[in-house]
């Protein structure tokens, strides 16, 4: 399958790259200086499950070419307007929308922008960063990408997916319930990344304080609850196997969220956090860690606009 990854960045890049060790056709969307720094060095991977130095196929916006069979955005959520934008030119009546960002507020865009039937379910598992050379420097045991149609089970698109992601030297699955696992990871991502967040620390300190256990597992409950108040289809006890996940994690797991803010970056806590706040405050349920957090990742968000 022809695939197009939409930026050549922490995630994307990472798994793009794995696609491209596995010699699939891999091309990647960037703009014109990171076209011209990767046609320099190359597509550069530092990984506990192997290095990597890739020369990748490279294409910007302005250019042409015939659709491709599937796009991967793994975009920042501040970014997705300018992606979706960006890739309409290399979008076909049969091409599949294969989204990797965190949240759920994503899909909706997409799915006006290219129809119902094209954006398929994903997400992700991976800690990873790119460095300040353009590094894609990846840490974690789990290098994991879900994925699946919306509807549940299986099509010929889907096993055709499954043919090029299988045997690629990072976890790709396919799914049957992919909307259960995406919502799932919300419910993760959102706790992550809001308490280390706030709390300026990676998890470990955090949850080896009585007060902090108490704190995740109330976060946790809030957003279970919201969850259940909209229907979302979480499963019956995910609270706890979310605590149990957080609490088996390595000490100094930091959230990506946490590191976008060390690094004085925008954080998607709009689309997080906020997505779950304005349905929490539309269904009338209390969630007093939450608003804490998001005033926080606000107030946070306010300064670096201001530049300070």
């Amino acid at each position: 399958m022809k695939i197009l990854v939409v930026g050549a960045g922490a995630i994307g890049g990472y798994f793009g790259g794995r696609l491209l060790e596995k010699e699939e056709d891999v091309t990647f969307l960037v703009r014109e200086g990171r076209k011209k720094k990767l046609q320099q060095t190359g597509l550069k991977i530092q990984s506990k499950h192997g290095d990597l130095q890739l020369k990748p196929k490279l294409i910007t916006k302005e250019e042409q070419s015939p659709p491709f069979d599937v796009v991967l955005i793994s975009t920042k959520s501040y970014q997705l307007a300018n992606a979706i934008e960006d890739v309409q030119p290399f979008v076909g009546p049969q091409t599949m929308i294969l989204p990797l960002l965190n949240g759920m507020a994503h899909l909706q865009p997409l799915i006006e922008a290219f129809g119902e039937e094209r954006v398929i379910g994903g997400l992700c598992f991976v800690e990873t960063t790119l460095a300040e050379d353009g590094t894609i420097v990846q840490t974690s045991p789990i290098h994991q990408l879900v994925y699946g149609e919306r509807t549940g089970g299986e099509t010929d698109r889907i096993r055709k997916l499954e043919q090029s992601f299988t045997g690629t030297k990072a976890e790709f699955l396919k799914s049957d319930n992919i909307n259960q696992e995406m919502w799932h990871k919300y419910l993760f991502i959102t706790a992550m990344s809001g308490i280390t967040s706030m709390m300026e620390t990676p998890i470990g300190p955090i949850r080896d304080l009585e007060t902090g256990q108490h704190t995740i597992q109330a976060f946790l409950e809030e957003l279970a609850a919201i969850m259940e108040k909209i229907d979302a289809p979480i499963q019956t006890g995910i609270v706890d196997v979310q605590l149990k996940r957080i609490n088996s994690m390595d000490a100094e797991m930091k959230s990506s969220m946490q590191r976008d803010i060390e690094k004085r970056q925008p954080t998607e806590a709009e689309h997080l956090q906020g997505y779950l706040l304005g349905k929490a405050q539309e269904m009338k349920v209390s969630v007093p860690v939450l608003e804490v957090i998001y005033t926080k990742l606000m107030l946070y968000e306010q300064k670096i606009a201001k530049g300070e």
